[in-house]
């Protein structure tokens, strides 16, 4: 049987209702999850830890970087056939892009969770622990990265995204759909993942990583601030990846200060390019210095320069990050 280890962060999977306060918080136990999801000591041979009980909101930087340490050692355990990681969906894409844009590794990553806590009917975290685990023990699934498993539908970290704040098929992979499915208990993948960028892993990644979002009438204030306290600055850009000419004047100001600007879309599908050449179209600002992120959303782009500030990248081998 194979083995896979559990490790619980928190999130609504672990949480209850709270009369006295009048919202859902952290209440369960590891054990208490896994009891629920009935049958799951037949899918493999479980090593379960409980990690955390974080709400989604409270991974911060450092508790993402120290879970993908305690990852990277669970997989290069050879008696560890997968991992599965039950965690907050608000951040959850974010945790489950940075496993997989740090961790090289053959064995399964699964990051699942809940869209409804365990004091709801439709309390969706037994399901989705039970799939995950037969996920992570899939030999399909090998090879595959990180994944995010919910609803009965697997996702590649490098495309998934929460696309609905309440749903229980909440997650999405836009203009790509999942990767794979369980299907009465049998995992099956429909589609395998092209060669993506290097493993980016640094001793720990470049913090504060900034993301500034554009829209009408947005001015430099923001990225002005950003020019003296951040590591890095992400933009959030309009449709192909244009600006205000305002917030172009402060991205040409970071620039200069020597602070990396990556242009990112705030639209959920397509890729950013240099298309437009009037003021603060993305033709000037690539040729300001700007580095475009093709089809990587913002949160995605910030994790990547975070780990390539962390490894100290720089010039056209921090470029070659974003290019590829």
């Amino acid at each position: 049987m194979r083995v896979v280890a559990l490790v619980f962060t928190g999130g609504t999977i672990s949480m209850r209702f709270d009369a006295g306060i009048g919202g859902a918080v952290p209440a369960l136990g590891a054990d208490e999850i896994v009891a629920a999801a009935r049958g799951i000591e037949h899918v493999a041979a479980l090593r379960v830890e409980e990690w955390g009980r974080f709400p989604g909101p409270h991974m911060t930087v450092e508790r993402q970087w120290a879970l993908r340490n305690r990852l990277l050692a669970l997989v290069n355990d050879p008696a560890i056939d997968g991992v599965v990681v039950p965690h907050g969906t608000d951040t959850i894409e974010e945790s489950a892009y940075l496993a997989t844009r740090s961790i090289a590794t053959e064995k399964p990553i699964v990051f699942t969770g809940a869209m409804r806590n365990a004091s709801e009917l439709s309390w969706d975290g037994p399901a989705n622990l039970s799939d995950s685990v037969r996920v992570a023990a899939s030999d399909d699934a090998r090879g595959q990265g990180a994944l995010v498993m919910f609803n009965g539908r697997v996702f590649s970290a490098l495309d998934v995204t929460k696309a609905h704040t309440h749903l229980l098929d909440a997650f999405e992979s836009p203009g790509l759909g999942p990767i794979g499915v369980v299907d009465d208990g049998e995992v099956v993948f429909r589609r395998s993942l092209p060669p993506f960028a290097p493993i980016l892993s640094p001793e720990s990644p470049a913090t504060p990583v900034d993301i500034v979002t554009a829209y009408a009438g947005a001015d430099a204030r923001f990225l002005d601030v950003s020019r003296t306290s951040a590591r890095g600055v992400v933009v959030a850009a309009l449709g192909r990846g244009n600006v205000p000419p305002a917030m172009a004047e402060g991205i040409g100001r970071c620039l200069d200060a020597g602070v990396p600007v990556v242009v990112a879309s705030r639209a959920p599908r397509g890729r950013v390019g240099t298309t437009y050449g009037y003021e603060g179209g993305g033709r000037q600002l690539a040729n300001r210095g700007a580095i475009f992120t093709g089809s990587r959303r913002p949160q995605q782009a910030r994790i990547d320069l975070m780990l390539a500030l962390g490894a100290g990248l720089s010039g056209d081998a921090m470029r070659a990050v974003f290019d590829a």
